[in-house]
């Protein structure tokens, strides 16, 4: 019997792709999401549907929230889980410094919540999406995993770091508990089928999905936070890491519980950072459309550059990242001219 892992949040960007190689690597995904940030179909997350059109498989799926602790109880009466991997949460750095108090009580108790009730059914390893944000504006830079943390510039941010540290306690009380914390850079690009990828509800808050609805012709221009940074050409310099490759780290990481291995933390990214106007360069180049964009004022919590050092990813998990900007560029532009306006008005026979 293939080993059950539970995937919280795996109807989104970054959970669906996980989905997808889990089934390819042999895992049985048990999928939960609340539709927060997932398009809904018949009761069940678009991105999935299309995962399972994709793979020819089926895929467990349950619409539960993790605030919803009775709900999540009996989930794991239910099944026997290997592992978690824990994606669901709220994750817009801007709207988080809006909303502080939304983002610290959905994100802390839902993940208090999932971590007492893997306690209880004894269920001790997980994978947890976690992000390069806990690092705040960097002391140095490439960023390792050594690299202070804490001293975050956003609620979002806080967030990931207290969870952090909440399964490094965890991890430390008892013995038997495995999780590793990946910190991600910035996830862009899509599945190569064009069939799932990023749709993010209402106006995107990432660069990379403005960029592509400005190309496809939804959006007028874009936005670029700030042209006065200390970087190559004025704008904010980040790590992007093909969404694919990513997921791929996450099966490395899976692999890695299993050696009984405590609480690690890995940063995924590619180490090389590129500029926004770098970005939209790229975009143009694999949309061959212009993309038109404003100087607007800094946002606040944005940081001038920030850029991984994976090496120790590579060598204690054997992953790298193999994808190059050409590639998550391509990858992406194909998702969005096949899905104009994300999933919502295609469904996967139309496609």
């Amino acid at each position: 019997m293939a080993q059950k892992v539970l995937v919280t949040g795996g109807g989104g960007y970054i959970g669906s792709h996980c989905v997808v190689e889990l089934i390819e690597a042999g895992f049985c995904p048990v999928v939960i999401d609340n539709f927060s940030n997932a398009v809904q179909v018949r009761d069940v997350p678009e991105s999935l549907q299309r995962i399972e059109k994709i793979l020819d498989t089926s895929i467990e799926f349950y619409e539960l929230d993790l605030l919803d602790r009775t709900g999540l109880e009996k989930l794991f009466k239910q099944h026997s889980f290997s592992a978690v991997m824990h994606f669901a949460g709220l994750k817009a750095v801007g709207e988080s410094v809006e909303q502080p108090l939304r983002y610290y009580r959905v994100n802390l108790t839902a993940t208090m919540n999932l971590l007492e009730v893997m306690q209880t059914h004894g269920v001790r390893n997980l994978v947890f999406s976690s992000s390069a944000t806990v690092y705040g504006d960097p002391q140095r830079l490439p960023i390792d995993e050594q690299h202070p943390v804490g001293g975050c510039t956003n609620p979002y941010g806080k967030t990931k770091y207290f969870i952090e540290e909440m399964i490094i306690d965890q991890c430390k009380a008892e013995k038997d508990w495995n999780a590793v914390l990946l910190r991600y850079f910035n996830p862009i690009g899509a599945h190569s089928s064009g069939l799932i990828g990023e749709d993010p509800q209402g106006i995107p808050n990432n660069l990379l999905p403005y960029v592509a609805q400005v190309a496809i012709g939804r959006r007028k221009h874009l936005n670029v936070f700030g042209n006065d940074y200390d970087t190559i050409d004025g704008t904010g310099v980040r790590d992007y890491i093909h969404v694919v490759d990513l997921a791929k780290g996450h099966i490395a990481a899976l692999k890695k519980l299993k050696d009984n291995c405590g609480c690690k933390v890995y940063n995924l990214g590619t180490g090389t950072g590129y500029s926004v106007l770098q970005m939209v360069k790229a975009m143009e180049k694999a949309s061959g459309k212009e993309i038109m964009y404003l100087i607007a004022p800094r946002r606040g919590g944005d940081v001038a550059s920030c850029y991984a050092d994976p090496l120790l990813a590579e060598k204690e998990l054997g992953w790298k990242a193999d994808f190059d900007l050409e590639r998550m560029c391509e990858d992406l532009w194909r998702w969005q001219s096949k899905n104009p306006t994300g999933f919502t008005n295609n469904s996967p026979s139309s496609i």
